[in-house]
């Protein structure tokens, strides 16, 4: 029987496991109970090395059949504190926390694999290793400003990696349907505080002050013009405001005005363009006697797809679904710290299409995210086709689909 028909027969535990996931939502570095409970379901395949507490609540689930490659597979597990749209089913049990980025549909989906590759494996019919990764937080980061990736990057235990894949549920693609990218795909993530000094004083008196909120004006003018004026058009780059904050009384003028936003970018000359523009324009304060602190965290690395490992996912879907739909485009500025992972493995992300008719005006990481389950085999059986493909040999890391 073929991955994608076998697939299928697996639809009824995806949905059992996702709406479980669903129903019990856990922030970044709190994913206690998913852990436990994927933990508990990967022993019941029977073939795994289950290693535990990578980052925190993060698995790594092996399984070795012979000389060959060595492929992972990834999903993250963390939810979002968004309250959640009333009237969803399965709705969040935890008051503040939901899935509203599919990682419970990740997770789902990468159970199923390892069920069908488990099978596999005790039927013989690969080579190689193949390697199941949850990884916990990868919305937020901790007190060291790490998220969940790189604490499996420093273990040690994915240096034998020759490929990674990883999947991400798209609600602006139909169900049948993939988004693809070759090279830079998702943004490199900056986010910066920057403090506008000046000298409070009485609202009445203004002359007597130096005021932050008068100077931040034109600070803030010359923010929203460096992408039109400083970046060129055609690459790819943005900021934004997303916190401003000075002052508590109507008449009283603060010390300082507090302002936080994002840069994001696909490549290091963008990103490295925008933090020098932006100290460039933050020193306008000292033209108008005021004085700045500026802060920059730099988060994720843009996320780059290996155009070989694209190929392979395309023709590994096309091979069993012929007529689906394969949108090839970015997939926006928005940060994905799977970026560490294909920054030191050769990796690849697609977007697995999830619209439905109640979440078609609802996106990620909006209180009314919802998905059609039917997407949930598609990818259980593009990825378990990837790990074929490579592990018998058909797809060679060198050369691609023979």
């Amino acid at each position: 029987m073929n991955i994608s028909h076998r697939s299928e027969q697996l639809k009824e535990k995806l949905i059992e496991w996702r709406r479980h996931f669903h129903q019990y939502p856990e922030l970044s570095f709190r994913e206690e109970q998913t852990s436990r409970f994927i933990e508990t379901t990967l022993k019941t395949m029977g073939v795994y090395e289950i290693e535990t507490g990578i980052g925190g609540y993060g698995i790594i689930a092996t399984a070795s059949c012979g000389e060959g490659p060595v492929i992972g597979l990834r999903a993250d597990m963390d939810a979002l504190p968004i309250q959640e749209r009333e009237g969803a089913d399965p709705i969040s049990a935890h008051p503040g926390v939901m899935h509203a980025c599919g990682h419970d549909a990740h997770m789902a989906i990468l159970l199923g694999a390892a069920e069908l590759i488990a099978e596999d494996i005790k039927a013989g019919r690969l080579n190689g290793t193949v390697k199941f990764i949850f990884q916990p937080a990868e919305e937020d980061t901790n007190e060291r400003g790490l998220t969940g990736a790189p604490y499996f990057l420093k273990s040690g235990k994915v240096d034998d990696l020759d490929a990674i894949l990883a999947l991400h549920i798209c609600p602006w693609q139909n169900v049948g349907d993939i988004q693809v990218n070759k090279g830079p795909s998702m943004a490199n993530i900056d986010n910066f505080t920057l403090t506008i000094k000046g000298t409070g004083g009485h609202g009445g008196y203004a002359y007597q002050t130096k005021d932050p909120i008068w100077i931040s004006n034109y600070v803030l003018q010359g923010i929203y013009s460096l992408i039109s004026r400083k970046i060129n058009p055609l690459d790819v780059g943005t900021i934004s405001v997303g916190s401003i904050h000075g002052g508590d009384s109507p008449n009283v003028i603060p010390a300082e005005v507090v302002i936080k936003g994002t840069m994001r970018s696909y490549t290091r000359e963008v990103r490295e363009a925008l933090q020098k523009e932006l100290e460039a324009v933050a020193k306008l304060a000292e033209a108008f006697e005021g004085e700045y602190e500026l802060e920059v965290e730099h988060g994720e690395p843009a996320l780059k797809n290996d155009p070989l490992l694209t190929d392979l996912i395309i023709q590994s879907a096309k091979r069993m679904y012929p007529n689906m739909g394969v949108h090839e485009a970015p997939f926006g500025m928005g940060g994905e710290d799977f970026s560490h992972f294909t920054e030191k493995i050769r990796g690849a992300m697609f977007f697995l299409g999830c619209r439905t008719e109640i979440g078609k005006e609802a996106y990620l990481h909006t209180p009314g995210f919802h998905l059609d389950e039917d997407a949930l085999p598609i990818g259980t059986a593009i990825l378990t086709k990837c790990v074929h493909e490579v592990l018998n040999g058909t797809f060679k890391l060198e050369g691609g689909i023979s």
